[in-house]
């Protein structure tokens, strides 16, 4: 199968690693970002404390990161990449009849992340710090809406113009319906799950009535 470019947010960091070894402590600055994030929300977080619990010296996270900031949008920046190629993965493996099937997949990536991932209850995919932390050009979710489209217009055989206004729609409108659901129980009230499911499954289904072929 094709596989798809799922990098849709520029990355935050000062330079590149090229050596695998400064690939491997940028990695850990990323994952000790995240569990700090996770134990002390992002203003708990410092460069400072990434620094100690990725056993590196402060300026060697500044030589890949401007600021904190720059550190919690690569972590974001990845955590978007592993969503997308979740879901790309999944509709690999199981490829969905028709938009329930297509919303169910989508749903069940996230609220597992969101469950398991280091930091991404807290960050979710930035908005907890800032609507545009990927990219100054565009709202978190326009590049979530963005990455889906890439995956759903092929799948779907819509083109993309017509499936990325009602995309968009849906995805503000889960947003707001998870976030809900992630504040009245932390693992996520499962009903409000659903109910979030079958509001995007209808609207999608009556604005775009497609399936698979």
């Amino acid at each position: 199968m094709r596989r798809v470019d799922v990098t849709i947010a520029p990355t935050s960091l000062r330079r590149r690693p090229v050596q695998q070894r400064s690939t491997r402590r940028v990695e850990r600055m990323l994952s000790a970002c995240a569990e700090l994030i996770g134990e002390l929300g992002y203003d708990g977080v410092t460069t400072t404390l990434i620094a100690e619990r990725a056993g590196v010296a402060v300026g060697s996270l500044y030589q890949f990161f401007p600021d904190k900031k720059a550190v919690v949008a690569e972590l974001t920046r990845r955590n978007l990449d592993e969503f997308l190629v979740r879901v790309r993965d999944r509709f690999t493996t199981t490829i969905p009849n028709d938009w329930w099937e297509a919303v169910d997949t989508v749903f069940d990536v996230y609220v597992t992340m969101h469950r398991t991932v280091p930091g991404f209850s807290r960050l979710h995919f930035g908005d907890a710090v800032d609507l545009q932390l990927l990219d100054e050009r565009k709202e978190n979710n326009a590049l979530i809406t963005d990455g889906l489209a890439r995956l759903l217009s092929p799948r779907f055989q819509i083109a993309p113009d017509r499936l990325y206004l009602p995309l968009a729609v849906a995805i503000e409108a889960a947003d707001a319906v998870l976030n809900m659901a992630f504040r009245r129980d932390p693992g996520g009230d499962g009903r409000v799950i659903e109910e979030a499911k079958a509001m995007t499954r209808g609207y999608l289904s009556a604005r775009l009535n497609s399936s698979v072929e």
